[in-house]
């Protein structure tokens, strides 16, 4: 139980840097929230998916709380306040 626990808490802290990282534009808020409900979220999702699947399929548990602290650090992403991208080439005459 506690090499799964870690397993899941770095599955959120993954997921948690992945958002901050690749879309740092959307998190207005501090780093440390989306960093926090994505190990939090990944282990609630974790335990409760291990339970409900009696550890049969570690595996299954593994992407369900992927899928969990994906889900929920989605929430915080404010892609509205973010700067806008340019669209498109600018050519030069």
């Amino acid at each position: 139980m506690y090499v799964e626990s870690t397993v899941f808490a770095l599955i959120g802290l993954a997921v948690g840097i992945g958002a901050v990282v690749l879309l740092p534009g959307w998190y207005p808020g501090p780093r440390s929230l989306t960093l926090t409900t994505g190990v939090v979220a990944a282990l609630l999702g974790g335990v409760i998916s291990r339970y409900a699947l009696d550890g049969r399929l570690p595996g299954l548990s593994l992407a369900l709380a992927a899928i969990g602290s994906a889900l929920l650090v989605s929430v915080l992403a404010r892609p509205d306040l973010a700067e806008p991208r340019p669209r498109g080439r600018h050519r030069h005459a």
